[in-house]
């Protein structure tokens, strides 16, 4: 089966919910939400395809693979050791999970090629799990920053 991302996107739709499918996909979003939370890299792992991909849309960034995204994190959390999630707004379908958080973090190394300001700060993503129901794992993430991300803030849309 090709990646999820290459399957087109009338396909994805005609993806029926059924209750199963939704319990397997909101539990294993549970268990990623609660390994990013813990730091669990080997646990966030566990919930991803082994092609996952990373990305951040519109700034050209992207981490593929497992090795990838290990080092998505490993970035993300050395930047903004801090770096927390309250989720806003969330929905949950077969084609994956889409999330809404507003994410707080103080900015103290490097990211993206950007160099830290250490400054606390507060913004909102819009982040987009994408489900492979074959291996009931997720693909990665597709994440967009709003207004106050580090990177809008800097002026990379």
């Amino acid at each position: 089966m090709p990646r999820v991302d290459q399957i087109d996107i009338r396909e994805r739709m005609r993806w029926r919910p059924t209750d199963e499918s939704y319990e397997k996909i909101r539990d294993l979003w549970i268990a990623h939400s609660k390994a990013e939370d813990a730091r669990d890299l080997d646990g966030l792992i566990a919930t991803l395809t082994d092609d996952c991909v990373y990305e951040l849309v519109g700034l050209d960034h992207r981490w593929e693979g497992h090795e990838g995204a290990r080092r998505f994190y490993t970035e993300l959390i050395g930047a903004f050791p801090d770096i927390d999630f309250d989720l806003i707004d969330i929905v949950i379908g077969p084609q994956g999970v889409y999330e809404f958080p507003e994410v707080t973090g103080t900015w103290k190394a490097p990211w993206i090629g950007l160099e830290p300001d250490g400054e606390r700060h507060t913004w909102r993503n819009a982040i987009f799990f994408p489900w492979d129901p074959e291996a009931a794992r997720f693909a990665g993430e597709k994440v967009l920053g709003g207004p106050g991300s580090p990177g809008y803030a800097l002026g990379i849309r």
